[in-house]
């Protein structure tokens, strides 16, 4: 019954959230079981490329490390905050959190190449957590107990508490690198002022020019109102 209660527990978690931790738990167990090597995971541009192994694309984000402190601590992080973000801002657009994942993923790799980083899925869940902090500035963390803070800090107290454990901070950089990148471009830079005048022609503003030459066939578009007759908003 403990079981099938803990199944009915699981269903109820979002679509995504429920994939992505379910694909990392089965990758961890399966390398704990000797069924797959690390070997066969991280991402190798040459085997990718030449020998045309295009899993490790995705594997690489699936394996956090063997069964230890750091695997839970990263399974604790994905499953939390992946799951307020598909529960909160994303409630109801699995596609945009889909695309936010592939985003991510495909920044993420491009940008290691250059760090010859082999796994990423610590990224990741630093960018889901950067993410989320970023659109709830206002919530309080109780960072394990030890130091309470407004949700933008998390990131960076994810990578100081990182640097304690001697780990390279670098995959904690680029996630919120990336995260940051996603951030801006899907939350910040539509809302500027002026950014939808610039890049969006409304449809009942097209009209038809006439021809200098006074044939009314003369298939022309312009774009009406004139800048000058456009009302200009009050600062």
């Amino acid at each position: 019954m403990a079981w099938q209660g803990l199944a009915a527990e699981f269903l109820q978690v979002p679509a995504v959230t429920r994939t992505y931790t379910a694909a990392c738990v089965l990758t961890t167990a399966a390398v704990q079981l000797e069924l797959l090597s690390p070997f066969q995971l991280y991402f190798n541009p040459h085997l990718v490329f030449r020998k045309f192994q295009v899993w490790r694309l995705v594997t690489n984000f699936l394996f956090f490390g063997p069964l230890g402190f750091s695997f839970f601590f990263n399974m604790l992080f994905v499953f939390r905050y992946c799951r307020m973000l598909e529960e909160g801002s994303f409630r109801g657009r699995t596609a945009d959190f889909v695309f936010m994942f592939l985003f991510g993923g495909v920044l993420m790799t491009l940008l290691g190449l250059l760090g010859s980083l082999f796994f990423l899925g610590q990224a990741l869940t630093v960018m889901l957590v950067y993410v989320w902090s970023r659109r709830n500035p206002r919530v309080r963390v109780n960072f394990f107990g030890l130091l309470t803070f407004q949700a933008p800090f998390l990131p960076w107290a994810l990578m100081g508490f990182s640097l304690l454990l001697g780990n390279s901070i670098l995959v904690d950089l680029l996630g919120i690198a990336v995260g940051h990148i996603y951030y801006f471009l899907e939350d910040v830079f539509p809302n500027q002022p002026g950014v939808l005048e610039m890049t969006v022609i409304p449809l009942h503003s097209l009209k038809m020019a006439p021809d200098p030459t006074g044939d009314p066939c003369w298939p022309q578009l312009s774009v009406g109102p004139s800048l000058q007759e456009a009302p200009v908003a009050p600062s």
